[in-house]
């Protein structure tokens, strides 16, 4: 008989299990994941995934009710304003194909302002389920232009909805959702807010930027795990898209109406991750809501920055976009530059970054959300300037 810890000291044993069952257990933390999502969280998260809890049975029903009203609570909407939580099976891209297949009437078009990746798979979203749309592009360090939005509108009356990307995790730009949101109403058409990587870290005023769905997920800024994404919607709108629905599965009128039946998921719930995020609620509230999680990503991210630039790389977007959820930068200039071995030699010292999404430049990512701290930055910008120093790079205005 053996005891085995999970990962984490502190963390629950697996008991009576033989040797043979139990593989090159990891015996150190995680490696640090300084990216966008899924992102580093904490151990009392992840142990309040070693439950078992029965999908349709009344305890299970309540977690899940709680979980809804506290995403409204947090959205800073009610119920009684008119808006509903719908969590939804899958990641935060089934969430908004949810919305679109549900929302936009046969005869509807949407509107897509894209200036990054995300944008982009909105309109291969649009692609495949054969709904028409327009785009309108701006180049990924540009913001979406309220002033061309408005013209578009007032030009195409057959637009029925607006689909925008509050943080593009592409760059990490902050584009202006309460600007583009008065456009939106003053010419009557709904809006659609994908706030995946920004909700619970930035500020939203539902009511200033007229949102009706916004969609986001358990593991961004609130710090849960991967398992299911979420839609805050106008109630009245949803319950008016009766009969467009394109899929049985992403329908999120469906979808509410059984929460309101019964309490329960349609089809198999993601019970770990409902569980896991319960508790990740609870840390968020006691971390002090969206002003707490927003100053230690700011802290987070104004470390990172000031130590990246100390060692000669250059921030892709001006500071005046950027937001503080995840920033890229350009490669170094010096041919011996490889992101494959720089990436593999960061990963070999515990921290995981991300790969860039750009065509135009070559650069990378590096996210400052999730369970991380002061102290785990200054660890990653001590790692770089190891790597850099192994790969024998130098770096304009930097070292060696």
């Amino acid at each position: 008989m053996v005891n085995a810890s999970i990962n984490h000291p502190g963390a629950m044993d697996i008991k009576g299990a033989a040797p043979s069952a139990l593989p090159d257990l990891p015996s150190a933390k995680d490696k640090t994941l300084f990216t966008p999502g899924p992102l580093t969280t904490s151990l009392s998260v992840k142990q309040a995934m070693l439950r078992d809890a029965g999908s349709w049975h009344f305890e299970f029903n309540a977690v899940v009710a709680s979980v809804r009203d506290r995403i409204l609570r947090l959205a800073g909407v009610s119920r009684e304003a008119g808006f509903e939580a719908i969590p939804l099976q899958g990641s935060g891209t089934f969430g908004v194909e949810a919305v679109f297949a549900t929302s936009v009437p046969p005869s509807g078009k949407v509107l897509v302002l894209a200036n990054g990746a995300y944008g982009e798979r909105m309109v291969m979203m649009l692609q495949r389920a054969r709904i028409e749309h327009a785009i309108l592009r701006t180049a990924t360090d540009i913001l979406n232009d309220p002033a061309v939005l408005d013209r578009e509108l007032a030009a195409d009356k057959a637009i029925t909805h607006v689909a925008a990307v509050h943080c593009e995790t592409t760059t990490g730009i902050l584009n202006p959702i309460v600007e583009i949101g008065k456009v939106v109403k003053r010419h009557k058409r709904t809006y659609v807010l994908d706030a995946m990587s920004s909700f619970g870290a930035i500020p939203i005023d539902f009511d200033a930027a007229g949102i009706d769905y916004l969609i986001s997920s358990a593991n961004k800024c609130l710090e849960g795990v991967p398992g299911f994404s979420f839609v805050i919607a106008r109630r009245s709108m949803l319950l008016a898209c009766e009969g467009y629905a394109r899929s049985l599965s992403l329908d999120l009128l469906d979808q509410l109406k059984g929460f309101e039946k019964n309490g329960q998921f349609r089809y198999t719930p993601p019970t770990h991750a409902i569980l896991a995020f319960q508790q990740a609620l609870n840390e968020f509230d006691q971390e002090g809501g969206v002003s707490g999680r927003a100053a230690r990503y700011q802290r987070n991210h104004s470390l990172l920055l000031e130590g990246m630039k100390q060692m000669g790389f250059r921030p892709y977007l001006p500071p005046e976009v950027q937001t503080y959820i995840i920033t890229s930068f350009h490669y170094p200039d010096d041919p011996k530059f490889s992101f494959h071995d720089f990436y593999n030699k960061l990963s070999d010292r515990g921290f995981i970054i991300y790969p860039g999404k750009l065509t135009q430049a070559n650069c990378f990512r590096i996210g400052t959300i999730g369970r991380i701290f002061e102290a785990d930055i200054r660890a990653l910008l001590a790692a770089i300037r190891e790597t850099i120093d192994d790969l024998g790079v130098c770096i304009k205005n930097g070292r060696r």
